[in-house]
Order: structure tokens, then C-alpha cells, then sequence
């Protein structure tokens, strides 16, 4: 009890607010080429040292700890830190980080990762935690932004990695022959001419309305259709529910060629359809709604069938994306490819995120006590259900940065105690 006394009597006497607004200051002070900016500068930062003397002087025994604490987290965070701290008796030693709705948001961020945010990141970074980037956009879009937002020398320091594709490749720079790894190609011959056979018909066979609403993400493997409109909208909605059945179809027509699929197409495309209805309530929803959900039961799925399709992984991401993919191949199967790159043998992640493929890497980490989950407010329900089950780390939209300072005082305690 004494360490959450005396935390109480450090945001009850001094004034923490003040300091971390010296401490953004110092941290984002814009750099120019200007004497009056660098003496005003100088002055900010000799007034932070000043205030974090103070507290030194008045906590003899946690004085460095709470000084740190005071300039980085508000005083909910630094309990939520110590709560944390007492529970799992770790410091986080790595990141796990989606992008889309997550670190960054349409909604109030103006599609950007917001600079607090980035500016902790870097700081870390600087303190050796790596980080992992996974998401399901391609590699050249990530690292476009990785690159503006933490700086080149960060992203290829070798302790950056980007998972990408929801899991079908993994680039770590600056780790020789294991930098780029195309784990899509370790899928045996079977899955590959599904997909194979997917993509090269997903636009080419696509009803009119679906070509003009849709375009395909320029994959490396997984197939997935992106509307053409504002993602969210009435519009984007609707479009993508039409794609998810197109989808659904063309992986069906993939399937029935197979030689070990008995059935013929119409009935393929009911196994099919009812599998991943059964799977997903998003999923099934959305068949049911427009008039396309097969009236057979999920235990009449073959045994055969049900084989190949759990291997075959079908994201629906509501006016966003529908997309086929690979469950072999997913975020959890290239997080641990990254963890093996980077070394890192026992883990201690926050992965935080907004979806289901998300959530998948939130259970793998819950379930082999290596890691804690965050998701933003607006995340999936699942995804929801799971973080305020488990330590309810659950963030206003576009401030993924609350998450960082409340690991950040965790982090503090750990080193401390």
C-alpha cells in the first residue's frame, strides 16, 4: 500500500499537469535554426529539471520513478501502471502495433499517427523496446509511413519489424538473408491454386456495380476488395457486403475444382457459405440480410470440405474490406516469426488493435502469459469483449498514445521494484 500512498500524495502536491507540458515541449519544440528558439528552449528544459529536482527531493526512495512518472503519465495512468506492475510483476519488452483505426484514425486524427503518440514510441524505442508493426496493408504502405513517422534510422535499426498482409510476409531490416520473409511461400500447392485462381478472376468477373465500387489492394497474396468510397459510409457498407458474397463465390467456384471436392458448384457454395456463417456472426449477418444464407445446418459441411475451408481464413471488415486469406498465415504466425528475428525469447507484449485478426494475436499472447491487450473504443465487439475482460485497456479514438504512457509507468514501477 505504501507505493500507491505515496503515488497519491505525488499528484496531490505537485503539479504533475505542468510538467508533462514542460516535457512535450522539450519533446515536439520544433527544430530551427534560431538563437531566440534554442534559449527559449533552454529555459523550458532547465525549468523541467528544476520541477523534477523537487520531487527527488521529496520522495527519497522512489524520487527518479516518480519524477519520470509526473512528466509522462496523468495520474489515472500511473495507477493503472502500478495495478498492471502488481499483476504481472514485468516490464513490456515489445510492441505489437496495428495502424488503421488504431494507432492512427479517420475519424479524429485526420488519417495521421498523431505526434504524442510517435514521440513516445521513440522514446522506447530509444530504451531498447522493439517494435512490431502488424497490419494488413502492404509492404510499401507501411513502410512509406513507418519511415515518415519514426525516421528511416529507426525503421532500419534492426529492431523494427513489420508484419504486413495480415500475416503473409514479414520485413525486418537491417537482418541479412531473414529482412524479407514471404511466408505465403511455405503453403503447399492445394491452398496456392485457390488463391491462385481467386485472384486472377476477382476483377475480371465482377459484376459492373462491383468494379466501379471496389478496387483490389495491391497484395502480395491475401485477395481483398477496398470500396471506393469513404470508409465507414452508407455507401462503402453496402459495397463491401456485396463483396463479401462475390467473394464468398468465387472461393467457392476455386474449390469445387479441386479433385478432392465432391460436390458440384451450387452445393460447394452452400458448405461454403454456411461454414464461415457458422464462423462469424458478422459473416452471417450479412448473408442473411441480403437473402443469401443457405437453409442447411453447419454438421452438414463434409468432413473434407471442413478441412480445407479451416485452413482458408474469409475477413470481413464492415465498410472497410472484404478479403480471403490464409489462417495459416495469420497476424499470430508472423508475430512470432518477428519475435524469432528480433530475439526476443520471452515476451512481455502490448498488442494493441482494433479487429479480428487482432484479436487472434491479443489470445495467443493472454493464453501463453506473454502480453497484455488495448483496443480503441470503437474497435470490434469481440475485440471489446476481450480487452474489458482481461485488464480493460480500452482508449479513446485516436489516442493510442494513453496506452503508451499508462505501459510507460508500468515499465517505471518494473524497473524500480
Amino acid at each position: 500500500m505504501e507505493q500507491y500512498d505515496k503515488l497519491y500524495e505525488l499528484y496531490d502536491r505537485h503539479d504533475a499537469d505542468a510538467l508533462r507540458a514542460l516535457q512535450d515541449l522539450v519533446d515536439l519544440f520544433p527544430l530551427v535554426e534560431s538563437s531566440v528558439a534554442l534559449d527559449r528552449w533552454k529555459e523550458i528544459n532547465e525549468e523541467l529539471t528544476e520541477r523534477k529536482a523537487e520531487i527527488e527531493v521529496a520522495f527519497p526512495e522512489f524520487g527518479e520513478t516518480f519524477a519520470d512518472l509526473a512528466t509522462r503519465a496523468r495520474e489515472e495512468q500511473a495507477f493503472m501502471g502500478l495495478d498492471l506492475y502488481n499483476k504481472y510483476h514485468r516490464a513490456v519488452n515489445v510492441f505489437v502495433l496495428d495502424v488503421d483505426e488504431t494507432l492512427r484514425s479517420t475519424g479524429s486524427t485526420d488519417n495521421e499517427i498523431p505526434g504524442d503518440t510517435l514521440n513516445l514510441l521513440t522514446e522506447f524505442y530509444d530504451e531498447g523496446v522493439p517494435i512490431v508493426i502488424c497490419t494488413g496493408q502492404t509492404l510499401e504502405n507501411v513502410k512509406g509511413f513507418a519511415i515518415q513517422g519514426l525516421g528511416s534510422k529507426i525503421v532500419h535499426s534492426g529492431n523494427v519489424s513489420i508484419v504486413y498482409e495480415t500475416g503473409t510476409g514479414v520485413f525486418t531490416p537491417g537482418h541479412g538473408a531473414d529482412t524479407k520473409q514471404l511466408l505465403y511461400e511455405n503453403l503447399d500447392d492445394e491452398i496456392q491454386a485457390v488463391f491462385d485462381d481467386v485472384r486472377s478472376r476477382v476483377i475480371s468477373e465482377a459484376p459492373e456495380r462491383l468494379r466501379r465500387g471496389c478496387h483490389l489492394q495491391g497484395n502480395e497474396f491475401n485477395v481483398t476488395m477496398k470500396p471506393n468510397f469513404d470508409t465507414g459510409s452508407a455507401a462503402a457498407i453496402e459495397i463491401i457486403d456485396e463483396a463479401l458474397v462475390y467473394e464468398l463465390d468465387l472461393l467457392s467456384d476455386a474449390l469445387s475444382a479441386l479433385d478432392r471436392v465432391e460436390g458440384d458448384v451450387k452445393r460447394v457454395s452452400e458448405w461454403t457459405r454456411t461454414y464461415y456463417a457458422d464462423q462469424d456472426r458478422e459473416i452471417h449477418s450479412v448473408l442473411e440480410q441480403a437473402g443469401e444464407l443457405p437453409d442447411i445446418s453447419p454438421t452438414d459441411v463434409p468432413a473434407e470440405m471442413r478441412d480445407i475451408l479451416d485452413r482458408i481464413d474469409i475477413g470481413y471488415y464492415e465498410g472497410d474490406a472484404a478479403e480471403v486469406g490464409s489462417l495459416e498465415l495469420s497476424k499470430v504466425v508472423g508475430v512470432e516469426k518477428a519475435f524469432e528475428v528480433l530475439s526476443i525469447d520471452d515476451p512481455f507484449a502490448v498488442v494493441m488493435g482494433d479487429s479480428k485478426s487482432d484479436l487472434r494475436v491479443m489470445r495467443w499472447v493472454h493464453e501463453n502469459e506473454s502480453g497484455i491487450a488495448a483496443a480503441p473504443e470503437h474497435a470490434s465487439q469481440s475485440v471489446l469483449d476481450f480487452v474489458e475482460s482481461t485488464d480493460e485497456l480500452v482508449f479513446d479514438e485516436g489516442r493510442a498514445g494513453d496506452i503508451l504512457r499508462t505501459v510507460y509507468a508500468l515499465n517505471r514501477f518494473a524497473d524500480e521494484m
